[in-house]
């Protein structure tokens, strides 16, 4: 029996906030005493906020690519009263080179792909992240050997949970929903996206930010995976 398992990535393996906050942290010292900016928490907490709704914007069709790039950093340094042009490309150049250079993956993550490997699992990427971007990511992480089809929702102009983006990387891998499970630390935008497309969808909440329902499958460690899959196959 096939057995496919299609994982998201930010924040499901790469550890996407860690890593930003690197990132961020690295171009802001560099910058801060020549521009005077505000302490780095501020700057931070005030750009995650910033960047958490345009990224929900961008998910459903709202605004581009180019237009979340263009006015995260505008709309968070506009906030501190700082307008200035080339203070923000300065940001978004650095951020798009710097960040998916960053190798902080969640606990575990290499080991638990390695046995899923092991035990004949076809592995695979839905990201709603940018498809260059991931790819490096994926790449510096040394976590694209493990992945056999990566489809990322700007290839195709579709988002999660659209579920067509699901369905096309089903098609890509030769899987069948009975077949497929989908791994992610987003309820709406992974776990139910895919159980609408008939997959069986694993919850990765490390926080236990969510409550637990009786009818769902909530993972704290992707190290708890190996037990759990097969269950689940078998119950399919």
């Amino acid at each position: 029996m096939d057995r496919h398992l299609f994982f998201d990535l930010d924040r499901t393996l790469w550890d996407f906030d860690k890593n930003s906050e690197n990132a961020l942290k690295s171009i802001f010292q560099s910058t801060q005493s020549i521009h005077h900016l505000p302490s780095f928490h501020k700057f931070h907490q005030t750009y995650k906020d910033v960047n958490a709704n345009l990224w929900k914007k961008y998910g459903k069709g709202k605004i581009s690519k180019d237009e979340l790039r263009i006015t995260r950093f505008q709309k968070t340094f506009l906030k501190f009263g700082l307008n200035n042009k080339e203070l923000n490309q300065h940001f978004e150049d650095e951020y798009i080179r710097i960040s998916p250079l960053q190798t902080e993956l969640f606990p575990n993550t290499i080991e638990t792909l390695e046995a899923l490997k092991k035990e004949g699992y076809s592995m695979h990427i839905i990201t709603n992240g940018f498809k260059e971007v991931q790819l490096t990511k994926l790449s510096n992480s040394n976590l694209k050997p493990f992945f056999n089809i990566i489809v990322s929702s700007e290839e195709i102009d579709i988002n999660k949970p659209d579920i067509r983006i699901f369905q096309h990387a089903m098609t890509l891998a030769n899987a069948t929903p009975n077949h497929s499970v989908m791994i992610g630390d987003d309820m709406n935008i992974d776990v139910l996206g895919a159980e609408r497309a008939g997959m069986f969808g694993i919850h990765f909440d490390p926080k236990k930010d969510l409550r637990r329902k009786s009818n769902d499958f909530r993972i704290r460690n992707i190290n708890e995976l190996p037990e759990l899959l097969p269950w689940i196959f078998n119950k399919n």
